[in-house]
């Protein structure tokens, strides 16, 4: 158990919503020179300063391993200052002043990577949320606003390429075989979205012509040699930006767009003004190196960055409380891009998949919080699942609530009322309310309550009246025992058990009390209950509905994620029942999939989404107590008989899609994404020809998605095929990153027995390495998800985890906290497996010099 008292004195600083003060100064105007060099680059600052406000205090400049090499007031050197943790303090008199400072940083030496660091020989920049700091001396803090002009010098021919924010203004030669470069960003911003970047880059240059008729220079750069595969993500980047004049009125404001792809990246790209700068797997492309799905979060990714300009750039967040006011109305954006430009039903589907996965065991784990926290101790612990994806979801349901007409009024108000501020999220309801003529008073508690709701839905059926009972309840979660009802905006629709026809229109009926009636007339047969249809809410739903209603929705409801959704429930409540009684009834899961399977008026790429198994870790999350073993067992059960009693339906899928080569298309896409579905379920069989199959697709691929997809058949097996596979994807993609990131993560994700040992040996691979965050999560962070692999009832998943952490946290404390959560789980396990997790989180915290990052998340996850 955690030690408070031996670790209060030691514990960071709690910083809490409430507190929130208005800045003391402002900087309307910030000029920045930069020598640049790996090892030492100086770095001058000149700030306009005014003072905010009627008072006396000095400013207060936030600094992180930084020391002043000048300081001057007004073009005087000044000495009176003082350093106060971390902050460089200087007493002003008056009202405004202009203010230099000087400072020395080593890139190189950042294996943060926050703020300016090295990647490869490129020098560039992370400074969201507070790694501007590390640059230079400003108040780091996202609602000070500052128009910034940028110079850079370099040594031309390590650098020979200088991009800042907003449109270049001039560049040059410099004795001593050096180059400047000089830009200005006119519009204001915080310094969270600044951006360097400088190295030995060719670009992808297109232009995109607006709405208005000016044109915007395109640029995507990257070395010279991954050019070739840059013209996916220009294209997604022409699509967003058509995309966004077209559904939200929004166009871009700067005559120049630039994206940058770095090797080395805490995150998965960030939306800096003008200069988006990507992790290189979000950028780079082609059929022999991407899979369909790398090309799809390539495409959401470019967008969600470029629909920042407005939702996060143009309108900022006033502080990371609100940080959910950009990213959660951003995924949401970016969502309806991906939906339009392919299957909306499957990319609802797989939306809601990841919030399941990710989300749900955040929201009813230790670390759940609302989508507007109310306190933390390192913000960067809080870009997560719930202020990303739930809180995209909360965003829907207001689109939901409005409609699209209402909503596109509100946000063009929204954008109109909050341009060049620093917003907040009560703001952005505000602007609902008013452009949508609704009241949102109750729906405001999704904001401040954590929690998934949980619905009880029981539907009676008497003459010609049926009645829907609803029941809600949102759990206790850490800090928050009491709840209050929530407002569910609950889709609902009716079907015939004998007519197999719609009883009614779709309607949605608002929940918003702990109980509720809702009388439905004109019911003459006896009716099946679609409900949450899309998924119009994100909660936990329970109903009365049997493996037969739940079938016959699989089969005959017109909402598809509904039909999807009856599917995957009639798979949980039989291995749910098989789990606690050691056996179930699988004919009618066997049914329904040879139903859906067989349909011909279904596109494959939903066949492949509805007919998978739920994850064992979403089974697991459906127990009190989650059982690993039992959990496999049941599933391998499952999924063999699914293979033997469907094997000729499975070979049909299979061999239908034979002849597809690669093309990008939602059609080409879901014939390679059922191919694969139907070779894992031959090969759960126990076909004897399965090995050989995978192979042969493994070897003959002419794309990455069907090589993958057999590489993730054969890590499972025991084939002599396994071991010449994994060897031969190796030595094809050995010098390839991110392609062998792939490569670490299918053998982490394998099911077999030995998996540990495997994950152990790779741990001390040769390519393995602390230092990228990429490929950090191809293997401890892929195996951490891996339920039964990870969960081993002799702990070592969980030794290895922590001994990961606290190596990686000496380097990048940030990358080192997202490792934590799964350790924090071991309340819903057995007391064994829950006892060997609360030792590593105990390790992990009695680590000496542990960050504040780390502290946070291991901490919480103990108390």
């Amino acid at each position: 158990m955690l030690d408070i008292q031996s670790t209060a004195a030691a514990a960071p600083q709690v910083i809490r919503r409430d507190a929130y003060r208005e800045p003391d100064w402002l900087v309307p105007e910030t000029a920045l020179d930069f020598r640049l060099d790996s090892l030492q680059t100086r770095v001058k600052a000149r700030l306009t300063v005014v003072r905010h406000g009627d008072h006396d205090r000095p400013l207060r400049l936030d600094g992180d391993s930084l020391t002043p090499v000048a300081v001057s007031v007004d073009g005087r050197a000044v000495t009176d200052w003082t350093m106060e943790d971390g902050q460089l303090v200087i007493a002003l008199s008056g009202v405004d002043h202009v203010i230099e400072t000087e400072v020395e940083i080593a890139p190189e030496l950042n294996t943060q990577l926050m703020g300016l660091y090295a990647s490869g020989g490129l020098l560039c920049t992370q400074c969201e949320a507070e790694g501007f700091r590390r640059i230079t001396f400003f108040p780091d803090r996202p609602d000070v606003l500052s128009r910034y002009t940028v110079r850079m010098d370099a040594d031309k021919a390590r650098y020979p390429v200088l991009l800042a924010n907003g449109d270049p203004i001039a560049s040059g030669d410099l004795p001593d075989g050096r180059h400047w470069a000089e830009w200005h960003d006119p519009f204001p911003k915080p310094c969270y979205l600044f951006a360097l970047v400088a190295g030995d880059l060719e670009a992808n240059r297109d232009s995109f012509v607006t709405m208005t008729g000016r044109k915007v220079d395109l640029g995507i750069w990257v070395r010279a040699a991954d050019l070739p595969k840059t013209d996916h993500a220009m294209a997604a980047l022409k699509l967003s930006m058509a995309w966004d004049e077209a559904m939200y009125g929004r166009e871009y404001d700067l005559d120049v767009f630039n994206i940058v792809a770095v090797a080395d990246f805490n995150f998965g790209a960030m939306e800096n003004k003008g200069l988006n700068v990507f992790n290189s797997r979000y950028i780079l492309a082609d059929p022999d190196t991407a899979t369909d799905m790398d090309y799809d979060a390539i495409a959401g990714v470019v967008a969600h960055e470029y629909f920042h300009n407005w939702s996060g750039n143009r309108v900022t967040c006033r502080d990371w409380f609100q940080l959910s006011l950009k990213e959660g109305f951003t995924v949401f954006r970016d969502q309806q891009f991906s939906g339009d430009q392919g299957s909306k039903a499957v990319k609802r589907i797989e939306d809601v998949r990841t919030l399941r996965a990710s989300q749900f065991p955040e929201d009813s784990g230790p670390l759940a919080h609302p989508i507007r926290p109310e306190s933390y101790m390192e913000i960067s612990n809080f870009y997560t699942a719930t202020i990303y994806n739930k809180g995209a979801e909360i965003v829907r349901m207001i689109h939901t609530i409005l409609g699209p007409e209402k909503f596109r009024a509100a946000t063009d108000l929204y954008f109109a009322r909050h341009d060049g501020e620093a917003a907040t999220c009560e703001d952005f309801v505000k602007a609902m309310e008013d452009g949508g003529g609704v009241d949102l008073s109750q729906f405001r508690l999704w904001y401040s309550q954590a929690g998934t709701p949980r619905v009880k839905a029981a539907l009676s059926h008497d003459g010609a009246t049926a009645r829907l009972k609803l029941e809600q309840t949102v759990p206790a979660t850490p800090g928050q025992p009491e709840k209050q009802p929530m407002l569910l905006p609950l889709k609902v629709r009716l079907f015939g058990a004998q007519s197999e026809a719609p009883l009614c229109d779709e309607r949605i009926v608002m929940l918003s009390a702990a109980n509720d009636e809702i009388v439905i007339e004109g019911i003459e047969e006896r009716p099946i209950l679609s409900i949450n249809r899309g998924f119009s809410a994100p909660v936990v739903l329970e109903s009365d509905r049997g493996a037969a209603d739940l079938a016959f929705l699989s089969a005959h409801d017109d909402d598809p994620f509904a039909r999807y959704e009856a599917m995957q429930q009639l798979m949980v409540d039989t291995l749910v029942r098989a789990v606690a009684e050691g056996m179930a009834d699988h004919g009618p899961v066997i049914e329904a999939v040879r139903g859906t399977l067989t349909d011909k008026a279904l596109d494959a790429s939903f066949i492949a989404e509805a007919v998978l198994l739920p994850s064992e870790a979403f089974i697991g999350d459906q127990m009190l107590v989650v059982d690993p073993d039992a959990i496999n067992r049941a599933r391998d059960s499952l999924r063999a008989e699914l293979g033997v009693k469907l094997e000729s339906a499975w070979r049909g899928a299979y061999d239908s899609a034979q002849a597809n080569r690669f093309e990008y298309s939602p059609a080409a896409k879901g014939a390679r994404r059922l191919k694969s579905v139907a070779l894992g379920y031959l090969a759960a069989s126990g076909a004897k020809d399965a090995a050989d199959l995978a192979y042969a697709q493994f070897a003959g691929a002419d794309n990455m998605t069907d090589r993958q997809g057999a590489l993730g058949v054969l890590v499972n097996g025991t084939s002599g095929n396994r071991a010449k596979a994994i060897e031969a994807f190796y030595d094809r993609y050995q010098d390839n990153a991110l392609v062998l990131d792939k490569w670490f993560t299918s053998q982490a994700l394998s099911t077999r027995a030995d998996v540990m040992d495997e994950v152990l040996a790779l741990s001390s691979h040769p390519d393995f390495t602390l230092a990228n965050p990429n490929r950090v999560r191809a293997l401890a962070g892929a195996f951490s998800v891996n339920q039964r692999g990870f969960h081993g009832a002799d702990g070592r998943g969980y030794a290895f985890l922590a001994d990961i952490i606290i190596a990686l946290d000496k380097l990048n404390p940030q990358t080192a906290a997202k490792l934590v959560p799964p350790l924090g789980r071991w309340r819903r396990f057995d007391e064994r497996r829950a006892e060997k997790m609360r030792a590593a989180l105990q390790r992990i915290v009695d680590a000496p010099g542990l960050s504040k990052d780390v502290f946070e998340q291991a901490s919480k996850s103990l108390g």
